[in-house]
């Protein structure tokens, strides 16, 4: 059975850009092969070297669980200080609304960075795991792409939170956040482009309804992280803990 060679020809800049790969082409065995069980198996080898030339394929599941879990966490906290504000500071206490915005700031900021902190925890066991580099070539044109939209949407956001816009802060935070992971997801998993496309809708509705922005902001940062952290854990993570398994039992 032969290989399709236009499968190795469509992505012969990403294999041989690998040094890894290129002995592994060089074997002949690699291109003709009379057992099709053994062919099929050599397809899926070279997709996999394929991906990890191409893409950042590290990502964890438990990432998407652990940051949805933080965002439900930190809008939990941002709604009491909001209740709090308005049960026994508001029209009260003086300068109560600057002490409100910096709290939020606070909150918002304490919440990424454990969110972050997390996310690069099980990525990078999950690489260390799969004997994969968390920071390489791959890994900078993801950070980049995704970086951009956000640095974007960072300063729209500051500039509105300067004027007193806070109607809009909460949709421009999932939009600007759900285009960063569009524009990265081609360096990445597909399931992350579609978790970008929840945060735009989400985003866009949110204009609509400007005093819903925490319910808006739980559904995107926290319940749609979730549901794609499961996904993905279910998809990769659980797969590649059955197959380690599965040749532990053999090795036996």
């Amino acid at each position: 059975m032969k290989i399709p060679f236009n499968l190795i020809k469509k992505h012969s800049a990403e294999l041989f850009a690998n040094a890894e790969n290129c002995h592994l082409l060089c074997i002949s065995k690699y291109f003709l092969m009379s057992n099709p069980a053994q062919s099929l198996e050599t397809l899926h080898d070279i997709k996999r070297m394929m991906e990890r030339s191409s893409r950042f394929i590290s990502l964890s599941g438990w990432s998407g669980i652990a940051a949805g879990g933080c965002a439900l966490v930190g809008a939990g906290l941002a709604h009491q200080r909001i209740v709090h504000y308005y049960q026994t500071e508001y029209q009260v206490v003086p300068g109560a609304i600057k002490e409100l915005k910096l709290d939020l700031i606070l909150i918002a900021g304490l919440t990424f960075v454990a969110a972050f902190v997390l996310a690069i925890f099980f990525t990078w066991v999950k690489s260390k795991k799969e004997g994969v580099a968390i920071w390489g070539a791959t890994a900078r044109r993801l950070m980049w792409n995704t970086f951009l939209p956000l640095a974007a949407g960072g300063f729209l956001i500051w500039h509105l939170i300067e004027n007193n816009v806070y109607g809009i802060v909460a949709p421009a935070c999932l939009i600007f956040y759900g285009l960063a992971l569009v524009n990265g997801s081609k360096y990445t998993m597909g399931e992350v482009r579609w978790l970008g496309y929840g945060e735009l809708i989400l985003g866009i509705t949110n204009l609509w309804f400007p005093g819903k922005g925490i319910i808006f902001w739980s559904l995107g940062f926290g319940l749609l992280h979730i549901i794609y952290g499961f996904a993905m854990w279910w998809k990769y993570d659980r797969v590649s803990v059955s197959d380690d398994n599965l040749q532990g039992v053999k090795a036996d």
